[in-house]
This record gives structure tokens, sequence and C-alpha cells, in this order.
């Protein structure tokens, strides 16, 4: 079982995430928090797991600070942020101070389910809806993996056509739409790349195409 601790300054919001987390099998909400200080506190206490976090709790510190003082000192407490903000500075700072997954409030269920799901299993999780712009570009690259070509080489040429839209965030209805295959294949071509590429996230993927230049904006 997982323990969860909600942190968010509308009760609204603390309320129907934890209906919505208790619902899934294996976690269960053990508290909630309103701003950042008492969730750094909270979390000092031990015993949570996952921390479900909004980035905008005033008054009171950033959630981006929050975020690093607490992977600083309790990196075993993995770290979910939940925001309306979708500016690739948010996203980026957030992950770079230590946040395995990053969901935007504007995205339904299924996206944080997906990213329980994933910090479960110790993978990052970047919700589906984001897309990678430009302004990423400088961020990624100094972030980049030294990794072979061969594995890329080794992709087919559709799989070669799903890749780019891939990194780039595209769902699988997008992506079926703009190749003209069914959002099954589109599964099954995505699962293969991560497989020939070694690879075990999005945010793995996105590093790999940028630091290869394998992608163009």
């Amino acid at each position: 079982m997982f323990n969860v601790l909600i942190a968010d300054d509308h009760a609204v919001v603390r309320q129907g995430l934890s209906y919505l987390i208790n619902k899934q099998p294996n976690f269960r909400v053990t508290d909630e928090e309103a701003n950042g200080t008492d969730t750094y506190l909270r979390v000092e206490k031990g015993s949570i797991d996952i921390l479900v976090m909004d980035l905008s709790m005033p008054p009171g510190e950033s959630g981006l600070v929050t975020t690093q003082r607490i992977h600083d000192k309790f990196p075993n407490v993995r770290i979910l942020i939940l925001s309306m903000h979708e500016e690739p500075e948010y996203i980026n700072k957030a992950i770079h101070n230590g946040a395995m997954s990053y969901v935007l409030k504007s995205s339904p269920d299924n996206e944080l389910i997906r990213a329980l799901m994933s910090l479960a299993l110790k993978k990052d999780y970047i919700d589906s809806n984001i897309k990678i712009t430009k302004s990423d570009i400088k961020q990624i690259e100094s972030d980049g993996t030294d990794v072979s070509l061969t594995g890329y080489n080794g992709l087919s040429k559709r799989e070669r056509e799903v890749f780019p839209l891939m990194a780039l965030g595209y769902s699988n209805k997008e992506i079926a739409q703009r190749l003209y295959i069914s959002t099954k294949t589109v599964e099954a071509h995505k699962a293969s790349i991560m497989h020939k590429l070694a690879l075990d996230s999005r945010p793995e993927l996105v590093r790999y195409a940028v630091h290869h230049h394998l992608i163009e904006f």
C-alpha cells in the first residue's frame, strides 16, 4: 500500500483528489496539506511514499522550492506535480528540482492515474498532453545522456515516423490520425520503440531525441 500526501490550497481539490486516489488499488491518502511549509513538515514526520502537490499554494513558498527541499532531504518520497501551469519553464524546473511526474490539472483523471501507477514502479511520467517546445531545448540538452544510435538505427520505417510525434508529446489518437493507423497500432509501435532504445520513460525518450538532434521544431 502506497501512502499518499495531497498538497493543494483548495479544499475542494484535495477532496476530489482523495476520492479519486482512494479508489485506486494499493493507494491510500493518509493526509492533506494546504501550503508548502506544512507539506514539508508533514513529509518530515515520515510514512509518506508519494506526494501529489500543486505548485501555487499561497501564502508561502513556491511549490518549486518545496519540491527541491523535499527531494534533497527525502529522496525516497516520489513527487507528482499537479498544476495548472503549462509553461515549459515550470515543467522543466519542477523536474530539475526532483519531481518524478508532472500532470496538468486540465487533463482527464486517467493522466493522474497513469502517473501514480508509474510512480509506484519508480518510473517518471510526463502528462501526454504536454508538448515539447523550443524553450525546452537548452535545459534538456544539458541533461542529455550519451546514448548510442544503434537502437534508433534498428527502428522500422513506421517506428521512425511515430518516434518524433511520440517525443513531442502527441497523444495516441493524434498520432493515429496523422499516420492513418489505429491507436492500437500506435501503442504497439511505442512499446517497440521503447524496447529497442532500452528506455523506460518519456523523459528519457525526449532527452535521447534532443541529444541526438532527432527532432526539429
